[in-house]
């Protein structure tokens, strides 16, 4: 018996509908499989005249440049997601005169082994804690970005004397449900960054470091971030005129990491 009307309409508006789904599945795949190509942009090592502390972590080799400083006292940094954090330590040598300095490079970053992860840096980072708090036991702990995460994490962990943050986030996977709308991005996000579940127990003072016009992290993650800290633990201090890849061209910068 021939197709009726009815029945050729229904496979017309079928057919679409399948092929948006199968597109739609199909970008959820790629997204799920290509994420962190889209979270970590790998620098390679700029200044290679500072001296270089290598550490094995998991038979991965990750480097770390360094400012070596005699005494209790030490800073380590945590960068960006496309930061060569090499070119930040010169600046720092000079605020931080007193101060060991060590610049972590992630995975993949900087001549360091491996693929970069959440799971990964934070091994990683607690491994370099690990070995220099035994010569330098006043710890601070700078992150900047994607490096607010690792800094806030290792803190809740870690003896750290301070915490600085430097435009801080709520969670990496708020971030990615404001970008990507339209996919289920809890379900397909591996690295969550999730500082708000760290935040809490974390008692040593912490200053989050917003710039006033950032272009990437809104100013409403960086406050729901400081309300999960204890109260009395953490302040906030934004830095006017700057944008997020512009705030440590400001004069007001070091001198924010700097404040009591």
């Amino acid at each position: 018996m021939p197709p009726t009307n009815v029945s050729r309409m229904s496979r017309t508006l079928v057919l679409p509908v399948v092929l948006l789904a199968a597109l739609y599945l199909a970008l959820c795949a790629a997204l799920f499989v290509f994420q962190r190509a889209l979270i970590y942009y790998p620098q390679p090592r700029g200044d290679t005249s500072a001296p270089l502390l290598s550490l094995t972590v998991d038979d991965v080799q990750v480097n770390v440049s360094t400012r070596p400083y005699n005494g209790p006292k030490a800073l380590i940094y945590f960068g960006g997601n496309a930061e060569d954090v090499s070119r930040s330590l010169p600046s720092f040598a000079k605020a931080f005169a007193d101060r060991a300095l060590y610049f972590m490079h992630y995975r993949g970053y900087g001549g360091s082994g491996g693929s970069p992860s959440e799971e990964a840096i934070a091994r990683d980072a607690m491994a370099l804690f690990d070995k220099i708090y035994a010569e330098h036991p006043q710890i601070v702990l700078v992150g900047r970005s994607l490096g607010s995460g690792v800094a806030v994490r290792l803190a809740s962990v870690r003896p750290v004397t301070e915490l600085l943050l430097v435009t801080p986030y709520n969670s990496l996977e708020e971030l990615a449900t404001r970008q990507f709308r339209m996919f289920p991005v809890h379900w397909l996000l591996t690295d969550k960054f999730e500082s708000w579940r760290y935040a809490e127990h974390i008692s040593v003072p912490t200053q989050l470091i917003a710039a006033e016009d950032d272009e990437v992290i809104p100013a409403s993650s960086t406050r729901r971030l400081l309300s999960h800290f204890q109260e009395g633990v953490a302040t906030l201090r934004v830095i006017a005129g700057t944008g997020h890849n512009s705030i440590s061209d400001s004069p007001e910068y070091l001198k924010a990491l700097k404040a009591p």
